[in-house]
């Protein structure tokens, strides 16, 4: 059963987190600088988590799994091979012997504990260790339903993502896109969600109608798209946890579906009338719009800050698109953007200091990001079609989707999605059933 199928409630083990043993003084301890470009991975040994029966032994190695995959997808950890490991599992449950885990080049040493409880629940412990200074950095428990052992080690990798680096982590989230199947003159294109590891995967549309741009709200459980409706743009709002669809509104002109605001009260987006694309507001509990641009150019793509108090959208107002700045309220417009080409689909950050966007340039596009007063531009990737940037939670990744070009005959073309961190390395394509574009990445779940 999917984790995002209405089983919030089943995640017992986020609020019944309790801490084995209080981590020691900081000093000496292993660390990893992640704002250094092309760090060195640090060696890290995910053991099998150990179980007294045949059932926990199954959920321990599951998700000792999940946790050494997540770990190593970041690119700043190197899982060693477990077939060297010295120890077992069940030796791992009083202390390690360290002299054996220096001999293989760890320097961080991950042991857990997996059992199942007498109402049915697991309980996981873990245990996060400094292998050169041989002291215990983090221990905590969770307990949860056993169909929730995927989410349980996404939070433990997060856990340990965190301490070592001094970053939250983001593998606890999940990622909407629209999936695309069929030729291109008769494109199917599907509303679909997954974990951001490609677990538990399903399609939350079934493809009659064509949906475009898809957004989360800041809690997680609802979404919006874009689809058409008797050949008419029309907004919806889609709750994942009860697969409950609402009409936005019908919205002729629009090509983007809205952002919700940082407070999820509100969504901001561009509709074009009389043949002129604007930036407008609406109001969710009023539904009541408001237009916040009136200039002749074609505004477009608005992203508003985490603190709710500026946009930033593109606009051809300057003659070229390039990215602005404004006032939540519309007011004190400045352009940002000032290098070459042209520029779009700019997304804020979360941590509210870098601006991602997509950038045009002789035929050939980026991934970049640069501040939000447009100084310390620096271009992540680059191929035939690199577009629509989505920030991972801690604002420290950004996943996008790339299309291949197509050959004479018209074949290929593939459309894939990709992630990239902010130094610029660490490119990987993030595998989905089909085609796939326009990716949103989730706020941490709850």
């Amino acid at each position: 059963m999917p984790i995002f199928a209405g089983t919030r409630l089943a995640l017992i083990a986020a609020a019944a987190a309790a801490l084995l043993f209080a981590a020691p003084d900081a000093r000496a301890e292993l660390k990893i600088d992640i704002t250094r470009g092309n760090a060195e991975p640090m060696p890290i040994a995910v053991t099998q988590f150990f179980g007294k029966n045949e059932q926990a032994a199954a959920a321990g190695r599951d998700i000792a799994g999940v946790i050494s995959a997540d770990l190593e997808r970041s690119g700043l950890f190197r899982p060693v091979d477990p077939k060297a490991f010295i120890q077992t599992p069940d030796a791992l449950q009083t202390q390690p012997r360290f002299p054996d885990w220096r001999a293989l080049a760890a320097q961080a040493l991950v042991t857990g504990a997996a059992e199942v409880q007498s109402d049915g629940r697991i309980k996981v412990e873990f245990r996060l260790w400094d292998v050169l200074a041989e002291q215990q950095m983090v221990g905590l428990a969770y307990f949860t339903v056993p169909q929730n052992w995927r989410r349980v080690a996404h939070i433990i990798a997060d856990q340990i993502y965190k301490r070592i680096t001094g970053e939250d982590g983001y593998f606890d989230t999940r990622v909407v896109y629209v999936a695309e199947a069929g030729p291109q003159n008769r494109r199917i294109k599907r509303l679909a969600i997954m974990d951001q590891d490609g677990a538990n995967h399903r399609f939350l549309t079934d493809g009659s109608a064509l949906v475009l741009t898809p957004r989360f709200s800041p809690t997680t459980q609802e979404i919006t798209y874009l689809s058409y409706f008797n050949g008419q743009p029309r907004v919806y709002i889609f709750n994942i946890d009860t697969g409950q669809q609402e009409v936005l509104g019908d919205f002729p002109g629009m090509t983007f579906a809205p952002r919700f605001s940082p407070d999820g009260n509100s969504v901001i987006m561009s509709l074009s009338t009389d043949g002129n694309s604007e930036i407008y507001s609406m109001d969710l509990r009023t539904r009541l719009v408001r237009r916040l641009t009136n200039h002749p150019a074609i505004d477009t793509s608005p992203s508003m800050s985490p603190d709710g108090r500026q946009i930033v959208f593109n606009s051809d107002r300057g003659g070229a698109q390039q990215l602005y700045i404004m006032d939540a309220d519309g007011r004190n417009v400045r352009r940002i953007s000032f290098g070459k080409g042209r520029y779009a689909t700019p997304v804020w950050s979360p941590r509210g200091d870098l601006i991602a966007f997509t950038k045009i340039l002789e035929n050939t596009f980026y991934i970049g990001v640069m501040r939000t007063d447009g100084s310390e531009e620096r271009l992540l990737s680059q191929s035939f079609l690199d577009e629509g940037p989505t920030w991972a939670p801690n604002g420290r990744v950004l996943m996008f989707f790339r299309q291949a070009p197509a050959d004479a005959a018209g074949k290929g073309g593939s459309t894939r999605l990709h992630s990239i961190d902010l130094t610029g390395y660490n490119l990987r394509e993030v595998v989905t059933p089909t085609d796939s574009s326009d990716p949103a990445w989730s706020p941490l779940i709850p």
